[in-house]
């Protein structure tokens, strides 16, 4: 039974009439001109103290737009949204936490709060949400959908991050609970089963365009694989950590830099896309042998996305008790920042650095580095030092508007494993890239995974075009979503894929966006979805 009553929760959403009229006239100024903040200070509330709320401003315009008395106005929209940069990446993203659960790993950095899965604490943001839905999937995405959706977030367009410590380990039986209750969340019905829920969402009005889990290297084999197809998985974080086989058995991972490389080119052969934690300061790190650890991450794992997490000083861990011993020392802040800056230019351009830093907040830290704008922080080194990082993500268009017939496509060829890799990016003359597409040829050496629709097929694993997510069926002039730049990538993928001989083009498609690779020609063919060439 579903505790979360969406009506309810709209309803205590909703502005007092004093809080109406004055968001009203606020509207009516921006539609006239006036800039947000201006009209937000020139029409506080009458008889209240304050300013109206940016979520007041997005209630009481669609409330016009609904009558009928005001036409809908994406731009309008756009400028009163708050924290747009939570969908300036082309899809709303909604994370959600597993229940507690025993981790197979014994790593000496992490805490262990028993209310919370491995290695969370619960007043991190996302996993203070999942404790307050009671780890709930239902409640947790459906809450999080109706808060995007009343800040100004389109919600059509959602890629699930499903966190939780090692995913592979739970149970398969809550495993697949929990992904369906996700789904049924996005599909706004119960579904009985799975393979329903799948088939619902490809036209749900909640689809969803990327299923992401984490787990650890040691977890992934060909036939892990295919039960995270089977339930729709198209992209795995997993914990690398270091590629140094010292420093992984210091810090008990309990894996290699074998097992690393090899869950890589599982990943790569399956079509996933290969997010890698990577941690600098672990216990008998230096900053000159993370420098050089970093180095190794290019040479044969090649990740697609990157996740710094410095080691951060908590109590309770077994890290806590070597540092009290004085066997460890933390990094300090300002040599984080000169190493980060270091190493950011060498990032190549097919990868996106999601993340320099936990959002574990700097009260639980015990020693070194306490600042949580690590990022910024780096950034304004890289400015003050006249270079800049190389990676997706210091690229990205965002909201700047694109002109389709001025893009360029560049291509960035490298090898990953048995693969070779086609990285098909579309730039701005300013060099920013609006859209991209992931291509992977598969070697003679590529692992095996028994799956016959992959047989003599090229795989993209990825295609994203960027800015400001756009909902299903809109357009807006100057957007890079719906304006065509998807086809005009999965053409470029599909003649250098028949070039080098490959007779099938694969993708893995997450289910919402399969309706959208039927129109470029694809069928659903097993766990995949396959065109001849």
């Amino acid at each position: 039974m579903n505790q979360y009553d969406p009506q309810r929760w709209r309803e205590l959403r909703q502005p007092d009439p004093e809080k109406e009229a004055a968001a009203r006239k606020i509207l009516e100024e921006i539609r006239a001109g006036s800039e947000v903040a201006a009209a937000v200070r020139r029409n506080p509330v009458k008889g209240q103290s304050g300013y109206i709320a940016k979520h007041v401003l997005v209630s009481v315009y669609r409330k016009l737009v609904a009558s009928g008395e005001w036409p809908a106005d994406e731009e309008l929209l756009r400028r009163i949204r708050m924290k747009p940069v939570r969908s300036l990446s082309g899809v709303t993203t909604v994370t959600v936490l597993t229940k507690p659960y025993p981790c197979p790993g014994e790593c000496i950095f992490c805490p262990s709060d028993v209310r919370m899965p491995k290695s969370y604490l619960p007043d991190e943001p996302g996993a203070a949400r999942a404790f307050q839905n009671q780890f709930d999937p239902y409640l947790q995405v459906h809450s999080r959908l109706s808060e995007y959706h009343a800040i100004g977030h389109p919600v059509d367009k959602i890629e699930l991050l499903i966190l939780g410590g090692t995913f592979s380990a739970y149970p398969r039986s809550y495993q697949e609970m929990f992904i369906r209750r996700v789904f049924d969340a996005m599909n706004g019905r119960d579904a009985p089963d799975l393979a329903t829920a799948q088939v619902w969402n490809e036209s749900a009005a909640h689809r969803n365009v990327g299923l992401v889990v984490e787990t650890r290297p040691d977890e992934i084999s060909a036939k892990e694989l295919i039960w995270l197809r089977q339930l729709g998985v198209t992209k795995v974080q997993i914990g690398v950590q270091s590629l140094d086989e010292r420093i992984l058995a210091l810090n008990k991972r309990k894996h290699t830099a074998g097992d690393t490389l090899k869950a890589a080119g599982l990943l790569r052969a399956a079509g996933f896309k290969i997010v890698a934690h990577w941690m600098p300061n672990l216990l008998g790190a230096t900053l000159e042998s993370d420098r050089a650890d970093f180095a190794r991450l290019w040479e044969t794992l090649c990740p697609d996305e990157l996740k710094i997490y410095p080691t951060q000083l908590l109590e309770g861990t077994e890290l806590y008790e070597r540092w009290r011993q004085g066997e460890f020392q933390p990094y300090t802040t300002e040599e984080l920042v000169a190493l980060i800056a270091d190493l950011k230019p060498s990032i190549p351009p097919y990868c996106r650095v999601n993340r320099v830093i936990r959002d574990i907040p700097s009260t639980h830290v015990v020693a070194g580095n306490k600042r949580t704008s690590l990022r910024q922080d780096v950034l304004a080194e890289l400015k003050r030092r006249g270079t800049r990082c190389g990676c997706i993500r210091c690229h990205e268009v965002k909201g700047t508007p694109v002109r389709p017939e001025l893009l360029r496509l560049e291509e960035t060829i490298y090898p990953a494993g048995a693969a070779e890799e086609h990285f098909l990016h579309l730039r701005t003359p300013e060099d920013q890239i609006a859209g991209y597409l992931r291509l992977s040829l598969p070697g003679a050496d590529s692992p095996a995974l028994g799956l016959s629709e992959l047989e003599g097929a090229a795989l993209i694993r990825e295609v994203h075009v960027y800015g400001q997510a756009v909902s299903l069926g809109d357009e807006q002039p100057g957007a890079a979503q719906h304006s065509g730049l998807g086809g005009r990538l999965i053409e470029a993928a599909a003649a250098r894929a028949k070039s080098a001989g490959y007779s099938r083009l694969g993708v893995i498609a997450a289910i919402g966006t399969r309706n959208y690779y039927r129109r470029h020609g694809f069928e659903v063919e097993g766990l995949y979805m396959t065109r001849a060439l």
